[in-house]
C-alpha cells in the first residue's frame, strides 16, 4: 500500500490555495513499488515502469516515402527534364538487391526499400511516360527527397518511452514499432469509493421521496477507471460519525487511496471531517477553489483519503485537480499539467480574488473565425445538464475579479481532463 506520514501535509492556514494543495500530495506521496508486465493491448493508460530504449531504429531501413521512380543523385535532372528507362520494380516488402544502373530510374511504392545507391524518388504525379515507354523527369528536385532515411525518427539506442509515463496509444504504437509485445507497468491503484449521506439511494434500490438517486459514485468510479484504477465500490455510508469512522478503517490496509463524496462541509450534518479526525489525521478540508471549496484531505493508517463535495460539478472540478495528480503521484507516473487553451470569453463575469473559479462553457466559432467560449446559463454546482451540455471549463485564475466579453481565457476540453 502507499503510504504518508502524518506531517507530509505541513501547510497550516484556513484555506489553501489549488496549486499548494495540489503540490503538498504530490511532492509527499510515496508511489507504490509492485509492478507486472502487460501485453500491448492492455497496455493503454497504464503508467510505464522502467525506460524503453529504440531497441532498432526507425525506420529500421531506408525506404521511399511515396509511389514514384527512386534515381542516382547523380542522374538528377539539372535544367530540363530528361527521360530514363526503367530499370526495376520495388514494391513494399520486396527486396532491392541490384544498384539502379547509371543513367535509369525504378518504379518504387511507398515503404519499399530503396535500391543500391538510389537516393532520391519522384512522386509519380510529377513524372510522365513518353512514346517510347521511358520515365521523364522533370528537373529541380532536391537531393533526397521522398526518401525517409533509416532511423530519421528515431536512431537506435535513443530513450523513446520514459518511466511514469502513462501510456496512451501512441506509446503503444512505438513499442510495437520496437517488435516489443509487452511491456512493463505499475499495477493498478486501488481506490475506495464510497458516497455519503442519508439523502442517497442507490440505482437500482427503492427511492424515498426525499432521497436522489447517488450519481457522484458513479461518476467518480468512471472517471478512476479512466486513470486505470482498479476501483472497489463500496456503496454508500449513512451520515453516522461512528459508522463513518468504521467503514473508512476497514479499507484503509486494503486500498491506496480512499476516495468519498459528500459530507465535507460545515453543517451540522456533515461528519466526514470528524470521522476521519477519529481514526486518522485531517490535514486540510478547504480549498480555494469554485465550485468545490470544501475538499477534506486525510490519512487514515498510512493510506490518503480524499473527501469530495456532494454537489456533482463541485465534484468533478476537484476530481480533476485533486485526485487526478493524486493517482498519478500514486502510480510514481510524471506529472500531467492541465493546460487551458487561449480563446475569446463570450459572456461577463464577476468573481472573488484569491480563489481560482472554473466556469462551464460551450464552444463556438465567431464571425471572424476564431473560437469563444459561451457560459453555461445557470450557475448551480448540483446542475448535472451543465457538465453534459457544455464542452469544457474556463479557468479563472486567482487574480482575475471581472471578465468582459472578448476578454482572452484559459479553456479546458473535458476530453483533456482526463
Amino acid at each position: 500500500m502507499a503510504q504518508l506520514s502524518d506531517d507530509c501535509f505541513a501547510f497550516g492556514g484556513p484555506m489553501m490555495s489549488v496549486d499548494e494543495a495540489v503540490g503538498l500530495i504530490t511532492t509527499r506521496v510515496n508511489a507504490i513499488a509492485d509492478l507486472e508486465t502487460v501485453a500491448l493491448v492492455d497496455a493503454d493508460g497504464r503508467v510505464l515502469a522502467h525506460d524503453v530504449a529504440a531497441l532498432l531504429p526507425l525506420p529500421p531501413f531506408t525506404n521511399s516515402a511515396v509511389d514514384g521512380y527512386a534515381l542516382r543523385n547523380a542522374d538528377l535532372p539539372d535544367s530540363a527534364e530528361r527521360a530514363f528507362p526503367l530499370d526495376g520494380r520495388i514494391q513494399a516488402g520486396g527486396l532491392a538487391q541490384a544498384p539502379i544502373k547509371p543513367g535509369h530510374t525504378a518504379r518504387i511504392f511507398t515503404g519499399a526499400p530503396m535500391p543500391p545507391d538510389a537516393e532520391t524518388v519522384f512522386m509519380q504525379e510529377d513524372v510522365r511516360i513518353d512514346d517510347s515507354g521511358r520515365i521523364v523527369l522533370p528537373p529541380g528536385l532536391k537531393r533526397g527527397a521522398n526518401v525517409r532515411p533509416a532511423g530519421e525518427d528515431i536512431p537506435q539506442g535513443r530513450l523513446a518511452l520514459r518511466a511514469g509515463q502513462r501510456l496512451r496509444p501512441q506509446h503503444v504504437a512505438l513499442a510495437a514499432a520496437f517488435g516489443l509485445t509487452g511491456l512493463d507497468v505499475v499495477r493498478r491503484i486501488r481506490v475506495a469509493v464510497f458516497s455519503t449521506g442519508d439523502e442517497l439511494a442507490s440505482p437500482g434500490e427503492p427511492r424515498a421521496a426525499s432521497q436522489l438517486f447517488d450519481s457522484n459514485r458513479f461518476m467518480l468510479m468512471a472517471m478512476l477507471r479512466r486513470l486505470g484504477c482498479e476501483v472497489s465500490d463500496l456503496g454508500i455510508l449513512r451520515d453516522e460519525r461512528s459508522s463513518l469512522a468504521n467503514g473508512l478503517k476497514q479499507v484503509a490496509g486494503h486500498h491506496d487511496l480512499i476516495l468519498t463524496t459528500g459530507g465535507v462541509s460545515t453543517g451540522e450534518e456533515d461528519h466526514v471531517k470528524a470521522a476521519v479526525e477519529s481514526v486518522g489525521s485531517l490535514v486540510l478540508w478547504r480549498m480555494a477553489i469554485k465550485p468545490g471549496r470544501p475538499v477534506a484531505m486525510g490519512i487514515i493508517d498510512g493510506t490518503p483519503l480524499i473527501g469530495l463535495p456532494g454537489n456533482p460539478v463541485a465534484s468533478f472540478v476537484t476530481f480533476v485537480h485533486v485526485v487526478r495528480p493524486t493517482v498519478l503521484a500514486l502510480a510514481g507516473g510524471l506529472p500531467e499539467p492541465l493546460t487551458p487553451i487561449p480563446l475569446r470569453a463570450a459572456f461577463t463575469y464577476k468573481k472573488r480574488a484569491g480563489r481560482r473559479e472554473y466556469v462551464r462553457a460551450s464552444l463556438r466559432r465567431a464571425q471572424d473565425g476564431g473560437l469563444e467560449a459561451i457560459k453555461f446559463p445557470r450557475e448551480g454546482a448540483g446542475l448535472l445538464s451543465s457538465l453534459v451540455e457544455t464542452d469544457g471549463l474556463v479557468e479563472l485564475s486567482e487574480d482575475i475579479t471581472n471578465v468582459e466579453p472578448g476578454q482572452d481565457v484559459g479553456f479546458l476540453s473535458y476530453a483533456d481532463l482526463l
